[in-house]
């Protein structure tokens, strides 16, 4: 992998967040999107008190899911 192709952003912490949770990404922004409609903090904060998620890991997860959210 070169340099221009290493993954940038909130995605970079993807790899690290499912072997650390034991959950693929994709558990973590389907959770997400059963609660939308609340504010980037208020997710960040669900996902850190219900699921105990670190504030880094929880803080890429909504930025990216919120991010995509408005691609759609």
């Amino acid at each position: 992998m070169t340099e221009d192709s290493k993954i940038k952003g909130p995605a970079s912490y993807f790899p690290s967040i499912e072997k650390k949770y034991g959950h693929p990404v994709t558990h973590w922004l389907n959770l997400l999107e059963s609660v939308s409609g609340k504010k980037h903090m208020e997710l960040v904060a669900l996902l850190k008190s219900e699921h105990g998620i670190g504030h880094g890991h929880a803080n890429a997860l909504v930025a990216y899911y919120l991010a995509s959210a408005k691609s759609n």
